[in-house]
């Protein structure tokens, strides 16, 4: 299906689904989850459909089809009560609820990973709601090929994470920012850890790109994932489970809990997590192995997630995660562990990118990658910074996201750093040819810029990357007022927002002096 079509179906089916929940009794929250699961039933139905006739052509009176082949092929085993286009079929009359738990339960039972995942209580819908929502997800399967069902289920994701605020965005990464750092990290083989893992889309990424290379990603990856939210680990399989893959993940507080025993265990980490994070309690980390570098005296969690992304890879391991801006200029302590990183010589690729790509924050982020397979080499003395706040896509006046070619090209940026080759299977051989016309990196004004670690010295140890890039030459075109004026406006809110976050910690700590 071509992208603009799968775009329209995606809306279409969000709008029908929205006004379902707008003319029901229930929040955004409850019906998130039902709605979720039918469309994880469908996705399921659509997935053991498309290898049926196969496995079946295989089968013999001697050797008849059993579960185990439609697992070996990373699908579930769909029982015919679990099919939507079963459900959607039922008489009139029919207690539709009471058949959803069931299709819920039977679906369960012949893939006991789901056991205690998916959600049930269908039955407190309204009747009328569940059929309507059964009428719209049913016909997909029959619709849309390849990984359509995917792209809606996160598609899903996000709405429902825009509509809950804060608590919402908490388990959900923009898709763009996910596949960027993919890109980037390049994870063919080995284990990949989360420890803020939300509902798995980083897993789920990793797969994808396995599986843009024809390889296995049930055989190549083995994913581990920790999430401090209940209510959040069965989004986290659900989604594995939708594609092909199967994890260990667990509910655990990472600041606190190490359930996968992480100090040097992991080819790859990947991360989103949660910015800024105060009152946590550090007596509790004291001689924990997971901050090698000491803990940050200032009442801010970025550094312990930085440390433990750090203290998680192997010793060629490779890590992408999220960061807020603040934490690449961060003093005192934090400016002592972050100066401790860079002489490991670890650090690899700093990314700025704009703001306006999250829902739950308009501040724009850094992507931080750190490669331990780098020590040693002739780029343990250099880090590449990318300024990618002017590449984007405005998806509407409060969000943008990156196109496939803006991801390509920035990942290739990175691939010509290291030496190997770029690509242009998504269209950034344009952009490619315009920046670097000699087919190899160079440091490209306001885009891009190699820096040495004695150069990071001399700017404080900063890892800001608008720092080195320096600004972009531009001849003077005429540029329209309205697009000027977008820009600095987004400077001020960005700004805005960031005075927002001090104002709050400074007014939280003169309340506290005064026993206010």
């Amino acid at each position: 299906m071509r992208t603009k079509n799968l775009a329209e179906v995606r809306s279409t089916l969000w709008a029908a689904a929205d006004e379902l929940r707008a003319n029901s009794k229930l929040t955004a929250a409850q019906y998130r989850d039902p709605v979720l699961g039918l469309v994880f039933l469908a996705y399921a139905e659509n997935r053991f459909e498309s290898i049926r006739a196969t496995v079946e052509a295989n089968a013999s009176a001697r050797n008849p089809v059993t579960i185990a082949d439609y697992k070996a092929k990373s699908v579930l085993y769909v029982p015919k009560e679990s099919r939507l286009s079963y459900l959607v079929g039922l008489p009139e009359g029919e207690d539709i609820g009471k058949a959803a738990d069931n299709a819920i339960k039977a679906i369960e039972e012949s893939n006991p990973e789901l056991k205690g995942v998916l959600p049930r209580g269908y039955q407190k819908l309204e009747p009328s709601t569940l059929v309507e929502l059964l009428r719209l997800f049913a016909p997909l399967p029959a619709e849309l090929g390849g990984d359509a069902f995917g792209f809606i289920y996160e598609d899903f994701l996000s709405h429902f994470a825009a509509q809950e605020g804060k608590g919402g965005g908490e388990y959900f990464t923009p898709y763009s920012i996910v596949r960027l750092i993919v890109e980037i990290l390049q994870p063919f083989e080995g284990r990949v850890f989360d420890p803020a893992c939300g509902s798995g889309g980083m897993f789920v990424q990793c797969a994808k790109f396995v599986e843009r290379h024809h390889e296995s990603a049930t055989r190549k990856l083995s994913v581990f994932g920790a999430e401090k939210t209940d209510e959040t680990v069965p989004l986290t399989k659900m989604n594995l489970a939708l594609h092909g893959l199967s994890g260990d993940i667990r509910q655990a507080n990472s600041y606190y809990e190490d359930p996968h025993r992480s100090v040097g265990a992991f080819d790859y980490v990947m991360a989103n997590p949660p910015f800024n994070v105060d009152k946590i309690k550090k007596d509790l980390l004291a001689g924990d192995k997971r901050y090698p570098f000491g803990l940050p005296k200032s009442d801010n969690g970025n550094y312990i997630w930085i440390e433990q992304f750090y203290s998680a890879l192997a010793p060629k391991g490779r890590a992408g995660f999220v960061m807020a801006n603040s934490a690449g200029d961060a003093g005192n302590s934090e400016k002592l562990i972050r100066k401790q990183i860079i002489e490991s010589g670890a650090v690899d690729v700093m990314v700025a990118v704009s703001s306006n790509f999250f829902y739950t924050v308009t501040l724009p982020v850094t992507l931080w990658f750190f490669d331990k397979a780098k020590i040693g080499t002739p780029r343990e003395d250099s880090v590449l910074f990318i300024d990618a706040r002017n590449i984007y896509r405005q998806i509407d006046r409060a969000h943008r996201d990156f196109t496939a070619e803006q991801i390509e090209f920035l990942a290739n940026i990175v691939r010509l750093y290291r030496g190997e080759e770029a690509t242009t299977a998504d269209g950034s051989s344009d952009l490619m040819t315009e920046n670097f016309p000699e087919g190899m990196y160079a440091d490209v004004p306001g885009l891009c810029k190699v820096t040495t670690r004695a150069e990071i010295e001399a700017q404080g140890w900063s890892l800001n990357p608008g720092r080195y890039v320096g600004s972009v030459v531009i001849e003077d075109d005429d540029e329209d007022f309205h697009t000027k004026l977008s820009t600095l406006y987004e400077e001020f809110t960005s700004l805005s927002d960031e005075a927002e976050v001090l104002r709050t910690k400074v007014d939280a700590a003169v309340q506290g002096v005064l026993g206010l």
